[in-house]
């Protein structure tokens, strides 16, 4: 069965705010328009039914795929009947893990800082501090947090009934040693070469390392030959196509490749450290625990996750991978715009901000709303004359003397004036934005 591309459902809740199962987008507008509802969220659409209860309707029930990531989460609200799965809605969480690691590296440079000049003394307390058992620095703990936050989330807005997590594991120890281990070195089976082959694929981007070909046959190719000494270790290993594979041979890639610039692009992508599997690895049990406390959740493997995409004939993303988790035998709908939430946190509780040696350098307005907005709310602007004539619709950065910043999926457009600005949603912590889903047939 050929899968076809369909719009984004509408969540759907009744009069008392329990969710119904999801509808189209035309059933939601019709609805609208005849007003039996009214919108009860703007991103992601919900709206809320006036003269219906749950138990005057028929609830089916969805369920939930997620395909953990490092850096970005795919979340996908599926149906489910007997052989046949069909996508309702996709979502793409953006993770703000490298950012948090920043500022504790900024946080602990200052306190090291005090300790060490000419300052009062300030003790260090590291040693007296013991971690509970399950601790998680905070660059991990939060893409747990955010990933069941948006389950929660999801459950109050749709009739979820299961979850299906991809259980994630990379051998690190397999995936930098200098050669293939054996009998007593490895005991946790024969994921060697699956995993590292998996491991490039993500890491390159699926392209050639030399050429920048996408959509082609790609080889494993050694970035200093074995005959030259090179070893197999994944800092030593790049995706090729077969025509640069073959004109390379065995030279080695400072031979081959005569641009300074790509030299030295390839050889830095090459010896990228393995923080992203490491990552995924730390956290899989904690967001498995976390999940199974709140919804029945079924885990399944990386390598049935790409055996039912390629029988599926769907390209590689987060939110497909999440689509086609656990026991998925025919996929027949998929959506064709995904939504991307961003974590962009709630602001900053210092009032001032700090030089690099850190002292406060200037100091930030007490009052956080400015006629009415807050930094980050959803908002709306038509401006119907000037430089910025037109609708712009995203995320406001406010100020105290007008002017207003408005982020939009084009870019910033900077001044706009508070009196044509509308509020569609409170900021809730995300910066929304979509985009379209790759490599499937045209809507129905």
């Amino acid at each position: 069965m050929h899968t076809k591309q369909s719009q984004a459902y509408v969540f759907v809740l009744d009069r008392h705010g329990t969710p119904l199962q999801p509808c189209p987008p035309a059933r939601a507008r019709r609805l609208l328009a005849k007003g039996r509802a009214v919108v009860h969220r703007h991103t992601p659409f919900t709206i809320r039914l006036k003269d219906r209860t749950i138990a005057q309707s028929q609830v089916d029930g969805v369920e939930i795929g997620i395909d953990p990531g490092s850096r970005h989460t795919g979340i996908a609200v599926f149906t489910s009947r007997p052989g046949e799965r069909r996508g309702r809605y996709a979502l793409r969480l953006d993770h703000r893990g490298a950012q948090i690691t920043k500022k504790m590296g900024q946080r602990s440079g200052y306190r090291q800082r005090r300790r060490t000049a000419n300052l009062r003394h300030r003790a260090p307390r590291f040693s007296n501090r013991t971690r509970p058992r399950g601790w998680l620095p905070p660059s991990l703990r939060h893409r747990v947090e955010t990933t069941v936050a948006w389950v929660d989330r999801l459950a109050r807005w749709a009739p979820v009934t299961a979850v299906h997590v991809e259980r994630v594991a990379f051998d690190t120890h397999a995936l930098s040693a200098d050669k293939p281990l054996e009998g007593a070195e490895y005991q946790q089976g024969t994921l060697h070469g699956y995993e590292v082959r998996e491991h490039l694929l993500a890491k390159f981007g699926r392209t050639c390392a030399y050429c920048g070909t996408t959509g082609v046959p790609l080889n494993i190719d050694h970035v200093r030959p074995r005959s030259r000494g090179g070893s197999d270790r994944v800092s030593n290993l790049v995706l090729a196509c077969v025509p640069c594979n073959q004109a390379k041979a065995d030279r080695p890639v400072e031979e081959f490749a005569t641009d300074p610039k790509t030299l030295a692009e390839i050889t830095a992508r090459a010896k990228a450290p393995l923080r992203d599997a490491a990552a995924v690895n730390t956290t899989r049990w904690a967001l498995w625990r976390a999940l199974d406390e709140r919804l029945p959740t079924h885990t399944a493997s990386g390598g049935r996750t790409k055996w039912n995409r390629t029988r599926n004939r769907l390209p590689k993303s987060h939110t497909l991978d999440a689509l086609v988790i656990g026991k998925a035998d025919t996929v027949t709908r998929v959506v064709g715009t995904v939504l991307v939430a961003g974590c962009a946190g709630r602001g900053s509780y210092a009032r001032t901000r700090t030089d690099k040696y850190g002292f406060p350098r200037l100091r930030l307005p007490r009052t956080k709303r400015h006629f009415g907005f807050a930094t980050g709310d959803l908002v709306r602007a038509v401006v119907p004359t000037g430089k910025r004539q037109g609708t712009h619709t995203g995320r406001v950065l406010v100020r105290a003397r007008d002017g207003f910043d408005i982020t939009t999926a084009q870019g910033r457009q900077p001044g706009i004036n508070h009196r044509h600005v509308r509020l569609l949603q409170r900021a809730d912590g995300y910066a929304y934005t979509t985009r379209k889903e790759k490599g499937v047939s045209s809507p129905v």
